[in-house]
């Protein structure tokens, strides 16, 4: 188990945070046009953001959010995973143009 602090107040939670700097797992995903995606895909432009759907306006104001803070960082790219149908995933990006972004389910 984990400890995290959320407004001043400890909460623990299940599995183990990764450490900063560690390197993720691989994966595949399915991006927006049906294509198998690893993460060798993106090898050394990355940062991971999970949300659970772009579909919900937290998710969404936070993938703007971070499309915002990262247009100065061109080697970083966004790779957001959701549980959201690639198609859902395409139309909520391309509607918010969410340039830095790969929105991937």
């Amino acid at each position: 188990m984990s400890t995290i602090t959320l407004k001043g107040n400890a909460i623990r939670i299940n599995g183990t945070l990764p450490k900063l700097g560690s390197v993720a797992p691989d994966f595949v995903l399915v991006d927006q046009e049906l294509n198998n995606r690893t993460l060798k895909d993106f090898h050394g432009k990355k940062l991971l953001a999970i949300v659970p759907s772009l579909d919900t306006s937290v998710c969404l104001t936070s993938a703007k959010k971070f499309n915002e803070k990262m247009s100065s960082l061109p080697h970083v790219t966004l790779l957001y995973i959701s549980a959201d149908l690639p198609f859902a995933q395409k139309r909520a990006c391309g509607a918010e143009n969410l340039k830095r972004s790969k929105c991937s389910p």
